[in-house]
């Protein structure tokens, strides 16, 4: 069974207080490429979701993010030191007078030093943690199972292009034997134009042509061809399928495609090669979406 690089996953939890909402998707890569869009409060488990991700997504290039919405959502004021904005001023207030300096933004210049304000930093607790854990979970199942339904189609549609391949070997099968009174006839025509009917030997024409149709025997290519298609289909069926392995099997159908497409030497065959290499074509660019 394959599974489609493309996925879509979405969760959500609301306590009512707060909601989080995790949000999956991906698209066909070589490798995995992990963008995470994260909050703040959240960026010390970035590690881990990176981790997480890696494990059981393995390809794509994916792009992750936790939203968080409180419902009665207060402005956290900042706090201010007063005994160091005190101490602050009072220095700045002593280094004026001995200057002679004016001191009317001496309190605006002592908010602005070192440690004066102080913002509460945000911080998550383990409760917390473990219910943004559990719905990354479950927006992981939902991207998974998404993967999984876009592999069936693409199963499918692999499926049918190979049965059209298998279908077109079926027809070069047909054609085939019709070319040899082809050639026959063709190779005869040629010798009684160029020597003359009555200059022909019979038995060096009757070895020559049995050489040359046995240059263009396409016998091995058949049973090749053919063998490939069914190990590509048996491979599909596996749990283990991946998108890399179909790749090789497929460059191999590629390879014995055009071998009889170069020794065909018939119309009617080489339009069915045509049509192997168009649905093989098709099969490359499914592929490239397979995880």
């Amino acid at each position: 069974m394959i599974k489609s690089m493309t996925g879509y996953g979405i969760a959500s939890f609301d306590s009512g207080r707060i909601k989080y909402t995790v949000e999956i998707k991906s698209l066909n890569s070589k490798f995995l490429e992990l963008s995470l869009r994260l909050p703040k409060i959240f960026s010390e488990k970035e590690f881990q979701l990176r981790n997480d991700c890696s494990k059981q997504i393995e390809r794509g290039k994916v792009n992750l993010s936790i939203n968080v919405e409180q419902a009665n959502a207060n402005v956290k004021a900042a706090g201010i030191d007063r005994d160091l904005l005190k101490h602050y001023y009072n220095q700045l207030k002593s280094v004026s007078d001995e200057l002679n300096e004016p001191g009317g933004n001496l309190l605006q210049l002592a908010l602005g030093l070192p440690e004066v304000v102080k913002y509460e930093e945000d911080t998550v607790s383990d409760d917390e943690w473990k219910l943004v854990e559990k719905t990354f979970q479950q927006a992981m199942a939902a991207f998974q199972q998404f993967r999984a339904d876009e592999g069936k189609v693409l199963e499918q549609d692999i499926k049918m292009r190979i049965g059209i391949i298998l279908k077109n070997l079926e027809l070069v099968e047909v054609e085939e034997p019709k070319r040899v009174p082809v050639i026959r006839e063709r190779l005869n025509q040629f010798l009684s134009d160029a020597v003359g009917a009555d200059s022909i030997d019979k038995n060096r024409f009757e070895q020559e042509l049995i050489y040359y149709i046995d240059k263009l025997d396409i016998t091995e290519e058949k049973i090749r061809l053919k063998a490939h298609c069914e190990y590509f289909i048996e491979t599909l069926k596996n749990a283990d399928a991946n998108g890399k392995k179909l790749g090789f099997i497929s460059q191999e159908i590629g390879r014995e495609i055009n071998t009889l497409g170069s020794k065909a030497n018939d119309a009617n065959m080489q339009k069915l090669v045509v049509g192997m290499k168009e649905e093989l074509e098709k099969i490359k660019e499914q592929l490239l979406n397979v995880l």
